[in-house]
């Protein structure tokens, strides 16, 4: 197994500037016509370093999955670009592309479904060896098959078995193993543990920390549980419908929130400390998310903010860095900070 070196510290591993992801919506069979798109991924911008964990949260249905395929091409962006060191991958396909899917792989969010029922576990690991000439002989692809299931934890003596005969937690493990197969250095962690019992997710959190520092990897990790983001990220992304809404080092977020959004998914966590939770005051958001095919103008949160004012209605504010990476896009930052103080350091479950 390669252990990829981090040589180029400063420069970082994936740039991804003002990114859009809209899905065209259309009425008519034959003679089809638009009238709008549904705003999915709406101008996002970040960048991640090497053997660096970016979490990405939000609620379901923000964009944060299709942000995820869209960096990995498997879903084709409308317009902005993603660098993968210097190439920019909205601009390569056929061979080119496939080259680099060698260095980006995915785990993906269901292990019920992301597996071939009808394909034994050696089978699955090691297609992907085949497909990119990693190994030409049958044992030496069953022998580094049986290397990556012991890599994640699993008997290697199961390359025979099928999906079926595995436990959610295990089939989470042959997604992993079989990401790593090509040797990858980035990889998109799509809500890999939201389908597991909480018993297992400690695990394969656990896990995906280990490959990380043994193999030199670097992640965005997507979730929308702020205790699991909080576990395995080095900085957060906070996302609303479509636009990243703040971005920092992940304890400072969860220290010092800005966003009124972030600070009212933090008041929405429980406190494990009865006199604290009893004293919480909380923020309780009105009104359902917007949809996106007709997303609010100005601040996309301003229809449920609880200190919008006209401005937010009529312009979008810019991301701008308060304090050393601590970034957010909100026009009344120092109303923010007031608001609600009791879901500050003290008193977060995160800190």
């Amino acid at each position: 197994m390669t252990v990829h070196e981090n040589s180029t510290e400063g420069q970082p591993i994936l740039r991804v500037h003002d990114l859009k992801v809209h899905f065209p919506v259309t009425t008519g069979i034959i003679f089809q016509r638009q009238f709008g798109s549904v705003k999915a991924v709406d101008g996002i911008s970040f960048d991640i370093q090497p053997g660096e964990t970016l979490g990405l949260v939000g609620e379901s249905g923000c964009g944060k999955s299709t942000a995820g395929r869209a960096i990995l091409q498997l879903q084709r962006a409308t317009s902005g670009q993603v660098y993968f060191g210097e190439t920019d991958l909205t601009r390569i396909r056929g061979s080119a592309l496939r080259a680099m899917r060698r260095q980006m792989q995915i785990v993906f969010q269901d292990p019920y479904a992301s597996l071939n029922p009808r394909m034994t576990v050696g089978s699955i690991i090691g297609e992907p060896i085949r497909v990119h000439n990693l190994r030409q002989d049958k044992v030496a692809i069953r022998q580094r098959t049986q290397e990556l299931l012991e890599l994640v934890g699993l008997n290697p003596y199961f390359v025979n078995r099928y999906p079926h005969e595995f436990s959610g937690g295990q089939r989470q493990r042959i997604g992993i193993a079989r990401a790593l197969a090509v040797e990858p250095r980035f990889v998109v962690c799509d809500e890999p543990v939201s389908a597991l019992d909480v018993s297992i997710q400690a695990q394969v959190l656990n896990l995906l920390q280990e490959l990380q520092k043994k193999l030199g990897l670097t992640y965005l990790f997507i979730a929308h549980g702020l205790a699991v983001v909080k576990h395995i990220s080095d900085r957060v992304a906070v996302m609303y419908l479509g636009k990243i809404v703040e971005l920092a080092p992940s304890r400072q977020l969860y220290k010092q929130p800005l966003h009124p959004y972030t600070k009212a998914l933090l008041s929405a966590a429980p406190i494990p400390n009865p006199r604290i939770e009893k004293k919480r005051q909380r923020i309780l958001l009105e009104g359902d998310v917007p949809s996106p095919l007709h997303p609010p103008s100005g601040c996309r949160f301003n229809t449920r903010c609880p200190i919008a004012i006209s401005r937010c209605t009529e312009e979008e504010p810019p991301m701008v860095d308060y304090d050393d990476g601590h970034q957010a896009a909100c026009w009344r930052i120092d109303e923010a900070i007031e608001l609600h103080p009791a879901t500050q350091a003290t008193t977060s479950p995160y800190a």
